[in-house]
């Protein structure tokens, strides 16, 4: 691995080449929180050359790099120059604006306009909205990934705004040099932007920034879990053409599928790799557990499996959103007693359940059956007499969830459902620590949050003394039952 380090400011780095952000990177994602301080800085250091650490890149071109590490600071410094440049044409500084403009878009060698900073998946929002000179020609449609570039854009423009309207309102500035100290200022910012200091770290090729960016983002806490495995997967599935990447569409469609449903993509790799691969492993060092299983010869069925499983989850996690045939709906409820009881150990099992189920690999007497037990052993474990397990439950279902993905016959799956009820009953408290938690059941105005655990309740005692009469509990309000 050849490695080049210099040292150079900003002005240098845009200067001479064009800036890729890679597939692997993971999008924009500085808050209002990290803007503020990164314009402090920029606007408070009386030196031009002020230290924002190392910048890593590796070849692509003569003249285009990928960028490993420094990705947030480019981009965060690129839309500073933007809102210069709009400031300067807005404020009557025409060449200012142009000149500026040349750090932003300029010629290469075929003599084609090209942006500076390059990205896939901020496009086109980042390029015609933010980085091009003049009107967009894309509508100001932002997808999930660009949320955050148009917030912090809109912070960075407020600041410079908040600048021209200081000088503005200043009674110690004559009306005649108002125009002439707006322009010193916004030239001060640009000056101390173009003049940050960085290292600027060069490597040969590709393969060598996998190696860097995983390294570097391995020893601290900059990035998730998902954005390391990104990395690993986008290294071990290369696209047969150049201008199809599968496997990143495939990546995006998983992100946005469980970002929908307001979980941290973590928790569902987490939970999808205990259901399938390991029984137990600390969340700490899950990343290390799926590089060392995960490898080119299976890479590409474990992101389909994470794409099947997306979709389960969602099913799992906000089922009531769900459309359900009217068959369906005891699997239904008891996904929906789960979300109640606020429980996550059984997740692992109750994915591996629902999988099997939707490839057909589960009855649905078999699938309503396992759901209901576990949905009437955490309604006694968890729910009413609020029992701790110590990790022993997760595993308990953990080690049932691989058990039964690996099953390859009916038989040997039900007797992993049988082995997991067992398990359950083991587990149990006795009656009379159920009975006296269960009395303990409160809702009043006092006790108001606690008003749809108490509906669930009276639903369940409801339709037990009904027997075999068919009702959607899900249409009956707290009234219905308690009246």
């Amino acid at each position: 691995m050849k490695i080049m380090s210099f040292d150079r400011n900003i002005k240098d780095i845009l200067s001479s080449g064009y800036y890729v952000i890679p597939r692997f990177q993971r999008p924009f994602s500085w808050e209002k929180d990290q803007i503020t301080e990164f314009w402090e800085d920029l606007t408070s250091e009386e030196e031009t050359d002020y230290f924002i650490g190392s910048f890593v890149v590796y070849k692509i071109d003569d003249d285009k790099f990928g960028i490993v590490d420094g990705q947030q600071r480019l981009t965060t410094i690129t839309m500073i120059l933007c809102a210069l440049r709009n400031a300067f044409e807005t404020e009557g500084f025409g060449e200012l604006a142009k000149g500026i403009h040349e750090l932003v878009e300029r010629a290469n060698i075929n003599f084609e306009q090209e942006f500076v900073l390059q990205a896939e998946t901020s496009y086109p929002y980042l390029h015609d909205h933010i980085q091009k000179f003049g009107k967009p020609e894309t509508p100001d449609a932002i997808q999930e990934e660009e949320k955050l570039l148009k917030a912090a854009y809109t912070i960075i423009i407020s600041y410079i705004s908040e600048i021209i309207t200081s000088v503005e309102r200043d009674p110690s500035v004559s009306d005649e040099n108002k125009k002439k100290v707006i322009r010193e200022k916004l030239i001060q910012i640009r000056a101390k932007a173009l003049g940050l200091k960085t290292i600027h770290i060069t490597l040969d090729n590709e393969d060598d920034a996998y190696v860097i960016f995983e390294t570097l983002n391995t020893r601290g806490k900059n990035l998730d879990i998902s954005d390391l495995l990104k990395n690993h997967l986008v290294k071990l599935i290369r696209p047969a053409n150049v201008n199809v990447d599968l496997t990143k569409d495939k990546w995006s469609e998983v992100v946005r599928k469980i970002g929908s449903l307001e979980v941290k993509m973590d928790e569902f790799l987490y939970h999808h790799w205990l259901s399938k691969y390991e029984k137990y492993v600390p969340k700490k060092r899950l990343f290390k557990s799926i590089r060392k299983q995960v490898r080119t010869g299976n890479a590409k069925d474990y992101l389909d499996g994470l794409y099947f499983d997306a979709e389960i989850y969602s099913v799992i996690t906000k089922p009531i959103q769900t459309q359900w045939n009217r068959n369906d709906f005891p699997i239904r409820d008891s996904l929906v007693a789960l979300n109640l009881f606020r429980v996550k150990q059984q997740i692992p099992m109750v994915l591996t359940v629902m999988r099997e189920y939707r490839t057909g690999n589960l009855k649905f007497k078999q699938t309503r059956g396992i759901l209901q037990a576990i949905e009437k052993f955490h309604f006694i474990f968890s729910a009413v007499t609020s029992q701790r397990s110590s990790g022993g439950i997760s595993g308990m279902h953990a080690t049932h969830a691989i058990r039964l993905t690996e099953a390859k016959s009916q038989e040997q799956r039900e007797r992993v459902l049988e082995s997991l009820r067992e398990a359950m009953k083991k587990r149990l408290p006795s009656y009379e620590e159920f009975e006296a938690n269960f009395y303990e059941i409160r809702h009043s105005e006092e006790y108001d949050e606690r008003k749809p655990f108490v509906q669930y309740v009276l639903a369940k005692l409801d339709e037990y003394h009904r027997k075999d009469i068919s009702i959607d509990y899900s249409k009956m309000t707290f009234e219905h039952l308690s009246g």
